[in-house]
């Protein structure tokens, strides 16, 4: 029987993939103004479910000493931040009738959301680990 390990970086790779094919609906719905925006909203929930299951067990895995990766989240905010400044820019370039689908921006806003709650997780991981640190020492 096929056995898939749950690790982070199955997960990190589900969320590669489901950012390629999010990105990739968007830009279909540019292209096409706006004729798949009924399909951005079921993806976005997959995408999001996706990241936050990564994100989460990422966190968990280093508080629990478990996690010792690099895969920074700024990156995602990143690729989203063009994303959606190429649509706006391409849109007013092109003069393009195109409506930035409410998923795209709830989906960028999580992605933001996201980072942040991981950033608090890792700073506060941090300060509890030198602080052991420093006890141990004394």
């Amino acid at each position: 029987m096929l056995q898939i390990k749950n690790t982070p970086s199955l997960w990190r790779y589900l969320v590669y993939v489901w950012t390629l094919v999010f990105y990739a609906a968007v830009i279909a719905d540019f292209i096409t103004s706006n004729a798949y925006k009924d399909l951005l909203g079921p993806l976005a929930a997959i995408y999001i479910a996706v990241l936050a299951i990564y994100a989460g067990t990422k966190e968990f895995e280093r508080w629990h000493s478990l996690y010792q990766g690099r895969h920074p989240g700024e990156l995602f905010v990143l690729g989203w931040s063009v994303l959606i400044v190429f649509l706006l820019l391409a849109e007013w370039l092109f003069f393009k009738t195109y409506r930035l689908p409410d998923a795209v921006v709830y989906t960028y806003i999580t992605v933001l959301s996201v980072l942040a709650l991981t950033k608090k997780s890792r700073s506060l991981y941090q300060q509890k680990y030198e602080k052991s640190a420093e006890e141990e020492s004394l």
